[in-house]
């Protein structure tokens, strides 16, 4: 990794969070805020929602004469007090420079960096709170997976995180199982991160190769149209509605080496793109897919059956990114990043979606009733995915051209069996081939590029 430095101010960082993951996510932040003072402020903030309880008679801190044991404590209180999340991250360390805080406004103040990390439903709620606590040059980094679909539009949640805070957010999703890597088990992600150009308006930010944008790299101040310096571009393109505030000079950039530097740990690497749009597509749709490869465990079809369910499903993925953020998604997102095929491979393995589906199948009731069953309360993201997403293609008549996604939907709402499902992702009688391109150089070294040939149904 690179040497950053030489800058006269750090960047403060907030985890907004601090569920297993983000308490995960936290403990790395400030893991690597402690290891590099040129950079970063030592103390990393992390926002949590207060509640009260005692010390769990399974935990190592439980001590029957003790008050947190045996009286009600604030969570933020037990979390400093043992460096450790006793109720949502349980057994697992914490940094002493995390601070637990559960003022949302204080813990946000004067962050320059905002790590966004809880459940999604409560992202509008918790930014209005935020609006006039942060700094209009911040920046943000959303761990939340998954996309927002309607019959209207696809939303990535960085962009909704973006809009209304008024500030640029990136995202983070991977083959990324909380407790895994809080128990600093060896795993990859992927942050996606597509600096805008004004961050780079300062002569002596020149952006490396790999911080450049997918349309070119980040471009100098000589090159900046300086009347449109707080302008940029979505995922789709467009740009943006949001105005951002320039950082100041005397900051380093929030750039690709910075974020390697925040996130990298030996035992996490984090590879940095700025497909923010592949990156946020493949956490929603690799749960659909999952559920089908769970159908297909269920029938007892057995490995060759869920091989060729997450082939069709990746392929499907792509097209999906393509045909609807053409100008930003990119293929290897898909086929090379953790937030494309190893996340799928982990959610087709074992995951929520992937298990709940087999068990309908194999005690023959619904999936909703397993989810009642088995998940506590929890919600399965892939049946509301898999609903939205059909409604979204549904509108746009273009059901036919992703045969799983919407068979999967047909079969959880009873249209279509399990028993169809080869059938549905067969190609059909006088279907078109196309040749898509997969530029895999980190996969297959050989090569720099290879075709692999893709029905699209007509």
């Amino acid at each position: 990794m690179s040497t950053l430095g030489g800058y006269n101010k750090k960047h403060k960082v907030t985890v907004v969070g601090s569920g297993n993951w983000g308490s995960a996510i936290a403990k790395i932040v400030a893991e690597n805020a402690r290891e590099h003072p040129q950079l970063f402020e030592e103390m990393v903030q992390m926002w949590v929602y207060e509640e009260e309880l005692t010390v769990p008679t399974t935990s190592k801190h439980y001590d029957p004469g003790s008050k947190f044991s045996t009286q009600p404590h604030k969570l933020t209180r037990l979390i400093n007090h043992f460096h450790e999340n006793v109720k949502y991250l349980p057994g697992i360390a914490l940094p002493s420079n995390l601070i637990a805080n559960p003022s949302l406004e204080e813990s946000v103040h004067d962050s320059t960096i905002l790590i966004f990390n809880l459940p999604h439903q409560f992202i509008g709620g918790l930014c209005d709170q935020m609006k006039g606590h942060i700094l209009p040059y911040a920046r943000g980094i959303s761990c939340i997976k998954g996309v927002s679909v309607d019959s209207h539009d696809v939303r990535l949640f960085s962009e909704s995180i973006g809009d209304k805070l008024g500030i640029y957010c990136g995202a983070l999703s991977g083959a990324n199982i909380a407790n895994e890597v809080a128990q600093e088990k060896f795993s990859e992600t992927t942050i996606a991160y597509d600096p805008p150009p004004m961050d780079s308006r300062n002569p002596s930010r020149n952006p490396t190769p790999k911080a450049g944008t997918p349309h070119g790299h980040t471009p100098s101040s000589s090159q900046l149209d300086l009347t449109a310096i707080n302008e940029h571009k979505d995922a789709k393109g467009k740009t943006s509605k949001v105005k951002l505030t320039v950082p100041p000079p005397d900051l380093a950039p929030i750039d690709h080496n910075l974020l390697e530097t925040l996130f990298y740990r030996p035992y996490f690497h984090a590879q940095i793109v700025s497909d923010v749009a592949g990156v946020s597509l493949g956490g929603a749709l690799k749960n659909i897919v999952a559920i089908a490869t769970g159908f297909v465990a269920g029938m007892g079809w057995g490995d060759n059956a869920k091989a060729a369910v997450m082939r069709v499903g990746l392929l499907e993925m792509v097209k999906f990114g393509k045909m609807f953020f053409s100008t930003s998604v990119r293929t290897e997102t898909f086929t090379e990043e953790s937030a494309g095929v190893a996340d799928l491979i982990t959610s087709c393995s074992g995951g929520r979606n992937y298990r709940c589906a087999k068990m309908s199948v194999e005690r023959n009731i619904s999936i909703h009733e397993v989810e009642k069953e088995e998940l506590n309360g929890q919600m399965l993201q892939g049946l509301s995915t898999a609903e939205d997403v059909y409604g979204f293609l549904k509108a746009r008549g273009k059901e036919d051209e992703f045969p799983l996604l919407v068979g999967t939907y047909r079969i959880l709402q009873g249209e279509r069996r399990v028993q169809d499902l080869p059938d549905m992702m067969a190609p059909k009688a006088g279907g078109r081939w196309h040749d898509i391109e997969l530029a895999s150089p980190r996969v297959f070294g050989l090569v720099k590029a290879y075709k692999i040939t893709k029905y699209i149904g007509g």
